[in-house]
């Protein structure tokens, strides 16, 4: 039996840029913030503050990454209480939560949500008809990996 999960017309979505990128991501909400205010935001720390002063819209804002926020949006990942990620990140520079920033595209791609990493795939997804309409996603069934004797 198949699970599935229904994203609803107006998608949760994270917000996430290392500092290198944080720029990049407001220019980018700012160019989308007709789009992006249809949806719910959120975001961690400095990256929730600054998308929310540029854009005029209510983001639910985290810790920071390194402090934890990207556990946090992990959390709402796993729990299914999020929808999208789009997360700017810097390829150039090793970071200290570097595990926390694998951790979290892991759960991304566990719980077969889109993500988009850079301002191209960013583009893709938000223009996506898919992105603005009710979506049925599949869910993987991970029951045998639960139910394994240990």
């Amino acid at each position: 039996m198949q699970t599935t999960k229904i994203l609803k017309a107006r998608k949760r979505i994270a917000l996430i840029a290392h500092d290198h990128k944080k720029a990049e991501l407001i220019e980018w909400a700012i160019y989308n913030k007709t789009v992006l205010s249809r949806h719910e935001l959120y975001a961690t720390g400095t990256t929730g503050q600054l998308i929310e002063q540029a854009l005029d819209v209510s983001v639910r804002k985290l810790l920071s990454g390194p402090l934890g926020g990207d556990q946090q949006i992990g959390a709402l990942v796993a729990t299914g209480e999020l929808d999208v990620i789009i997360f700017f990140w810097d390829p150039m520079e090793a970071l200290p939560h570097d595990p926390d920033i694998k951790a979290l595209l892991r759960l991304g791609v566990v719980w077969n949500i889109p993500i988009a990493s850079n301002r191209s795939s960013a583009d893709f997804l938000l223009t996506s008809p898919l992105m603005h309409q009710e979506y049925e996603a599949i869910l993987p069934d991970y029951s045998q990996y639960t139910k394994r004797k240990i």
